[in-house]
């Protein structure tokens, strides 16, 4: 048999229709009990029909074997299409062309669900996706953050924060809006609840979001305050300023009259000295926009060390500074991270006074999710909770002589910085700068 008659009989549709033609002539040739032909016939339907049997089994390997490989991930089988027959060319041919389909189905679809987890994590909203058995389909970096969890598949897991908040989970369904409350090492949190529902692949699943109420409020009441702040400032400004004024001028058209002297420069220092007072409160509101920088935070906690020395000479207390690792590296308005910084340390230092045994510990450290953090604590006479309660809200000071701008100033300008500045209630008194 020559290679043109072979690659001509290796072709299906022609044993198709061979083993057609023989079984038709096979069955006339019993009709008409012609044996010496129905014979020959028939077992040549046989042969033909084995040969079809034998194709078909052969294409059907490699179809099994094509989808094996796709359901490994294995995208790149290739069929040879060189030096084959002309119909097994045709079958490799589209097999390539299905592999192929389907993987470039498989990177576009990879791709997408890589764009929408990025958007996912850019949200500020904590997403958490799970089924009715408790498994966690998806999370976005915020809920991680928002429940204090590195890992999280089942919310079996939840119990290590806080041994209700698996009940929620499960008990919470399409449409219910909570609210709970639980603490971790970031302090008390409370979180507002919202779920709703969605069905894939016949499955129900609950989208659980989860947003920190306490973090909600701190804004608004910042944003309220500020913009009083505004309101008064222009307004005292407005009325303080032409008074000041004409009482400089009286001044000099009234010397050497004492009494009447006496009287206008006591209403020329009260005015200088009122509008000194509002000019001091009008900074919380005109903080500048912080323009970061990289710098090195081991440098920058030692110079800010040093200047607090310096302000306080007579101070006894001891500082105690840990950086990790050695060349952590900070992205942020230095200035404005040193107006913080200084706040926080004169706070403690007057807090501490001439205690003998006082010292201030400095703690900078980077997380698992690669945020910077920041930790000052001093071990001075505790915050009482019920003052802890309002230490953020501007102009609230329990200082004689204070503006009770200081601690309001440095949250609002971590919070410029896309950061946050929280106090941790305990044994020492402990702010936690952090730099997401």
């Amino acid at each position: 048999m020559n290679s043109r008659l072979h690659t001509r009989l290796q072709s299906y549709p022609l044993w198709v229709t061979l083993t057609l033609l023989l079984t038709v002539s096979a069955s006339i040739a019993w009709i008409h009990t012609t044996y010496s032909a129905a014979i020959p016939f028939t077992l040549l339907a046989v042969y033909a029909l084995y040969q079809q049997i034998r194709l078909h089994r052969q294409y059907a390997r490699k179809v099994l074997f094509l989808l094996d490989a796709i359901e490994n991930n294995d995208y790149n089988i290739r069929f040879n299409e060189h030096n084959i027959p002309g119909n097994d060319r045709l079958i490799h041919h589209a097999l390539n062309r299905m592999a192929q389909i389907l993987g470039q189905v498989k990177n576009e679809t990879a791709q997408r669900e890589k764009y929408y987890e990025l958007i996912l994590n850019c949200v500020n909203t904590g997403i958490v996706v799970l089924n009715s058995r408790g498994d966690i389909y998806q999370k976005n970096n915020e809920a991680l953050h928002l429940l204090g969890m590195e890992v999280l598949t089942h919310i079996s897991q939840l119990t290590r924060i806080d041994a209700q908040l698996p009940e929620l989970f499960y008990r919470c369904r399409p449409g219910d809006k909570l609210q709970t409350t639980f603490t971790n090492e970031r302090g008390t949190v409370n979180l507002s609840v919202r779920v709703s529902g969605i069905t894939i692949r016949e499955e129900s699943l609950r989208i659980v979001a989860l947003n920190d109420i306490n973090h909600e409020l701190d804004e608004k009441e910042i944003d309220s305050w500020m913009r009083l702040t505004r309101v008064l400032t222009h307004e005292i400004m407005n009325s303080v300023t032409p008074i000041t004024s004409l009482s400089d001028t009286l001044l000099t058209l009234t010397e050497g009259k004492d009494e009447i002297h006496q009287g206008l420069q006591t209403i020329s220092n009260t005015g200088k000295g009122l509008l000194s007072f509002v000019e001091n409160y009008r900074r919380f509101t005109h903080i500048p926009t912080p323009v970061p920088t990289l710098f090195y935070v081991k440098g920058f906690i030692n110079r800010m060390v040093q200047l607090a020395r310096h302000r306080f000479p007579d101070t006894c207390t001891d500082f105690h500074i840990n950086i990790c690792p050695d060349d952590l590296i900070l992205h942020a308005d230095e200035h404005l991270i040193a107006q913080v910084m200084t706040n926080l340390l004169t706070n403690a230092l007057q807090a501490l006074g001439n205690q003998k045994d006082g010292h201030i510990s400095i703690h900078a450290y980077c997380d698992e999710n690669e945020a910077v953090l920041i930790e000052v604590s001093d071990n001075g006479p505790a915050i009482p909770p019920e003052v802890a309660e309002h230490i953020f809200i501007p102009f609230f000071t329990t200082k004689e002589n204070g503006s009770g701008i200081g601690l309001s100033i440095s949250r609002q300008i971590m919070r410029l910085s896309g950061g946050s500045l929280t106090y941790v209630p305990g044994k020492e008194t402990l702010f936690v700068l952090r730099f997401d």
